[in-house]
């Protein structure tokens, strides 16, 4: 296939640099813009969703604060006390809008109000997935992942603008999260689909495991964002990562190519190494070579299903992903909420500290990938890590209070343990079913495959952070109640004292 038959397809930013360089890149040239154009479009995705577990604590009214004194981990402290927070600084807690949380969020069902705010975005973004998943086999990756991701951060935009627009409107931050969650769906098909495309299956675990790590630098980069900007309001700490995914999208855009063929290098599955066993999702020799990504058969999402292994990773993902979300929207909550060696940290100490999670993720990313390499067992290597992941949750529940050293420790092994497998099973795993022997390479089904897995885990994702929010409103009011009886005791000494 001549490189003209392609020109078409090519990003214009290839163009340009082809143009002004007068020759190509190579193959390996094309496969490590790919890996980096991919690595920042996910790392925006993930910034966009951090921001609501930044500021629950200053939507909610539980926390009363001053946020005009602080810098940011890694350039500040990442524990500072809750007391060294209120300190007024001559600034009236009006003036700010900060202290006294913000309607409809400020009330007494206001964590349920949160919680209802992540199942709607979650909620969607499941049911999302499996749409944009078959899309992204349909249509051009390129164009499909950059409207997906300009037109998920207007929408995270919109939320933060809820702020400047002084909104109190309960159903408008519904939507904006509904609309988000959509746009957001767009994302891990279409970056899967792109990666399975220019990679060969030997060393796919590592390779993605690697790459995985954008989910969470992202996570990582949207908490420093958000805690930086949450002085100035909470609406920035949304406006920015929305502003950071819209120019994701424009580099998109320009220079990502979803195909080799639309760059003009025809797809080579690579053979498995003289004495080295084949794995059970091996590539197929191309029988199709002169296809390009526009005259491509898909699947559907039925069809799909039935290609061995997908149904079992799908339901195994559901319960990763609900543990895993669960920490990411509710992490930073909880710390500020926990006394850590009697103390109480702030806000944005708590988001700092929530970092330590995706820290311990990113290494889980790449031992579970080079372990299944090893191993050539995708399967067992994931179920390893989440048998592994539960006493290592209970840990840190029961010692995670005692100082701040253990509840860095433990924080960390629990993301390595829960993070690991959920990276290999939407990356590696994903890609190989997506290739998987059965369909005789001649369907495109990478987008597809790893939508079914994706969209499953997402319900979980939605349900994780929905009970965690109904659960702790409970818990909240059972609370008071006891306090309010231990009050009502106290000032009535002889009806609480058999003996008088």
């Amino acid at each position: 296939m001549s490189r003209e038959t392609t020109m078409g397809k090519n990003p214009p930013g290839i163009l340009l640099i082809r143009s002004i360089r007068g020759k190509d890149w190579t193959i390996n040239g094309y496969r490590y813009v790919v890996l980096l154009v991919t690595f920042i479009a996910y790392t925006a995705y993930h910034a966009s969703r951090k921001p609501s577990s930044i500021v629950k604590s200053v939507l909610d009214p539980g926390q009363k604060v001053n946020l005009t004194e602080f810098r940011p981990w890694p350039i500040g402290d990442v524990f500072i006390a809750r007391e060294a927070m209120m300190i007024n600084n001559g600034i009236e807690d009006d003036e700010l809008g900060k202290n006294k949380g913000w309607a409809p969020f400020n009330g007494k069902d206001g964590t349920s109000k949160l919680g209802a705010i992540d199942l709607a975005f979650l909620g969607s973004y499941a049911m999302g997935m499996y749409v944009a998943g078959h899309l992204g086999d349909k249509l051009d990756l390129r164009l499909f992942l950059t409207t997906g991701m300009v037109g998920s951060g207007i929408f995270v935009g919109l939320f933060g603008m809820g702020y400047l627009w002084d909104i109190h409107n309960f159903t408008f931050y519904l939507a904006m999260q509904m609309v988000a969650g959509l746009f957001q769906a767009t994302g891990w098909p279409s970056v899967v689909a792109v990666i399975g495309n220019w990679f060969g299956k030997r060393k796919r675990g590592l390779i993605m495991g690697v790459w995985n790590a954008h989910t969470s630098v992202g996570n990582i980069t949207g908490s420093l964002i958000a805690a930086a900007v949450l002085q100035y309001g909470w609406g920035w700490s949304f406006i920015l990562p929305g502003a950071f995914i819209v120019i994701s999208g424009i580099i998109v855009y320009l220079f990502l190519a979803a195909y080799p063929e639309d760059v003009g290098f025809s797809i080579t599955n690579e053979k498995a190494e003289p004495g080295l066993p084949q794995d059970e999702e091996a590539h197929i020799p191309n029988e199709n070579k002169g296809r390009t990504s526009g005259n491509r058969r898909s699947i559907g999402l039925l069809e799909a299903c039935f290609i061995p292994g997908v149904i079992p990773f799908a339901l195994c993902l559901f319960f990763a992903k609900l543990v895993a979300y669960t920490f990411l929207y509710w992490l930073p909550y909880y710390l500020s909420q926990t006394a850590i060696e009697g103390e109480y940290m702030s806000v944005k100490s708590a988001g700092n500290l929530s970092t330590l999670f995706d820290v311990g993720g990113i290494v889980g990313g790449v031992l579970a990938g080079h372990i299944s390499d090893k191993l050539k067992a995708r399967a067992t290597t994931a179920a390893s890590f989440m048998y592994t992941a539960i006493p290592a949750i209970l840990l840190y529940r029961k010692y995670g209070s005692i100082s701040k050293v253990s509840n860095a420790v433990l924080m960390m092994i629990a993301g390595l343990l829960v993070n690991g497998p959920y990276a290999l099973i939407t990356t590696a795993v994903s890609a190989d079913l997506g290739t998987h022997a059965s369909l005789k390479g001649d369907s495109r089904a990478l987008a597809t495959v790893t939508a079914i897995i994706d969209g499953t885990g997402s319900i979980g994702a939605a349900l994780g952070p929905l009970l965690t929010g109904f659960l702790s409103s409970k818990e909240f009011k059972e609370k008071l109640s006891k306090q309010n009886n231990l009050e009502g005791a106290e000032s009535q000494p002889l009806l609480s004292d058999p003996r008088e």
